[in-house]
């Protein structure tokens, strides 16, 4: 078997989606959900997402987010993937579904607002990996 490195990334663009992409996406195009447990999402989240925990996608899905959208979910960051987990299941139930990258630790990396019980706030950009440096 000889590995398409083409199709490979063809196939993984497919099936993730840039964190400055969710943030620049026009209102009502997708569906953020975040998949992390209720301590990180109270922590805060992406201003309006919708809160899943990763194990109660199966249950939840269906009740929450109509099978048309288009799903993007993110966990805490690239060293965890419960959002990977998430997106199978999205998948397995039929929904289009892509996983951010760098989650919200990215998110919040890039200086884009995260939302809270007490309202949105913004975040401090990391020079290092901000798309809004001037």
């Amino acid at each position: 078997m000889t590995l398409d490195p083409a199709a490979y990334f063809r196939a993984k663009l497919q099936c993730e989606i840039d964190v400055m992409d969710v943030a620049e996406a026009p209102p009502g195009s997708l569906v953020v959900v975040d998949t992390r447990r209720r301590s990180s999402w109270d922590h805060g989240h992406i201003p309006g997402a919708v809160h899943i925990p990763t194990a109660q996608v199966p249950e939840l899905a269906a009740e929450l987010i109509p099978t048309d959208s288009l799903v993007v979910v993110y966990s805490w960051g690239p060293g965890c993937n419960g959002s990977t987990f998430a997106a199978l299941a999205f998948a397995e139930l039929g929904y289009f579904v892509k996983e951010m990258i760098g989650g919200i630790e990215y998110w919040v990396r890039n200086g884009l607002p995260v939302e809270t019980d007490a309202g949105i706030h913004p975040s401090e950009p990391d020079p290092r990996v901000t798309a809004h440096q001037s």
